[in-house]
This record gives structure tokens, sequence and C-alpha cells, in this order.
């Protein structure tokens, strides 16, 4: 069995241990990039529940990633592993709702709202744009469409898959407009059941009072936690 976990910041485990978000912070790894720096993705909560499981472990998590990106690495990745569909447990915590991911020259680009991404000068004024248009229900109604496709994709091929929350919930979506996931998805609905308030709710604070990322005792109680969820609904053997 092969455990795939895709994600964001939270997934590739950022400042788990060190300050690094990214292998290429570190000078001495600089040539790694945008993947997780080493030393965080080992004690992430991916990583502590393939070893728990006895499982492999494949992660394709970025930190600062859209969830465009987690959609279509995790959709590349599938369509070329060559593992069968009962060996493969996908679990993937979404990213926020208004980010995205731009193709220019080659490259792709993770955008969000805070102004402060970096773009090329020929899209500053797409960037200034797209700051100034963000529409929360609007990108959070997308998502819950794409995510629910995805689902029933995963579930129509036999693969086992778990969703979670980042930092927002999707309490937006309208009663009429929910789903029912089964155990597919944690809580989808519930402010109080993403990743980031589950750990604050169970005593775990950030790594400092200005960053959005915990260490390595709440990688360890996220993991412990999914699982129990696994076990209970029978997604891990």
């Amino acid at each position: 069995m092969i455990l795939y976990v895709n994600g964001d910041s939270h997934t590739a485990a950022a400042e788990a241990v060190n300050p690094h978000a990214f292998a290429e912070d570190d000078p001495d790894l600089f040539y790694l990039g945008r993947a997780p720096h080493p030393g965080n993705l080992a004690v992430s909560w991916g990583k502590v529940l393939a070893a728990t499981a006895k499982t492999t472990f494949r992660c394709d998590a970025e930190s600062a990633s859209s969830n465009h990106r987690i959609m279509r690495t995790t959709q590349d990745w599938l369509a070329t592993t060559g593992y069968a569909a009962r060996e493969i447990v996908v679990m993937i915590q979404w990213s926020t709702w208004e980010r995205a991911e731009w193709l220019i020259e080659g490259t792709y680009y993770q955008i969000n709202a805070s102004g402060m991404d970096h773009v090329p000068p020929s899209h500053q004024d797409q960037y200034r744009r797209f700051i100034a248009e963000v529409d929360w229900d609007r990108s959070s109604q997308e998502w819950h469409d794409r995510i629910w496709s995805l689902h029933q994709d995963l579930d129509q091929k036999g693969i086992r898959h778990v969703f979670f929350n980042g930092n927002t919930a999707l309490d937006r979506i309208s009663i009429q407009d929910r789903q029912d996931w089964g155990s597919a998805y944690i809580h989808p609905y519930d402010p109080a059941q993403t990743w980031d308030q589950w750990l604050k709710n169970n005593g775990h604070d950030t790594v400092a009072p200005d960053s959005w990322h915990f260490g390595r005792q709440a990688h360890a109680a996220w993991a412990r936690f999914m699982l129990q969820y696994c076990i209970r609904n029978q997604i891990i053997n």
C-alpha cells in the first residue's frame, strides 16, 4: 500500500523543526527548489502516519500551494503511478479557496490575495485585479463542486481517499448545495474541524505568534487522529 498526500504548507510541514518552508530557503538545499525541507517533512503528519501504518509514502505538498496545484499534481500522479487502485490511499489537505495557479511562460505561479506574491512584470496588473476581485462565496462554491467531482472519480476507480480543510471550511456553501461525503471528507462544512482549528482546540500552538504553522508534536497528534479515523472507517486496514 502507498499513502499519497498532498496539500500546502501544513502538509509540507513548514517550520515544523526548522524555520524553512521550502527546501531552497536552506542555503545547503537550494537545488531542491520549492520542495518541502527534508527535516520538516520527516516529522510531517503524513510521514508519521505512513511509518505507523507501515506503508510507502509519497508527498506532493508544497508550501503556498493553491488548490489548482494540489488537484493538478494529484491527478498527474494518479495517471502515471504504477500502483493499482486498491493499493492507494489518497489524503488531501485543501488550501484556502481564493488561491490560484497561473502558468506563465512555462512556469507555474501560486497566487493568493495577500498582495505579496511574486509574478512577472507582465502580470502585475492582472495580479492587482485578482486581489481586488476575490469573491469568497464564488471561490468556495467552485472548489466545493470540483472536489466533489474528484471524490466521485476516486470512488468510481476504487481509490480510498480522505480530504480535510487546512484553514478554511466550506461553511459558505448553502445547505441545499451540500453533499453527503460519507467518510471521504472530514467535516467539510464545520470551521471548528479544519486542521488549524482542530490543533488549536486540542492545545497546540503555532511555532511562533506570527506563524500559521505547527511543530512536530502537532503533526504527531494529527497523525494519530488520522490513523484512528482511517481504522474506524476502514480506510487503512
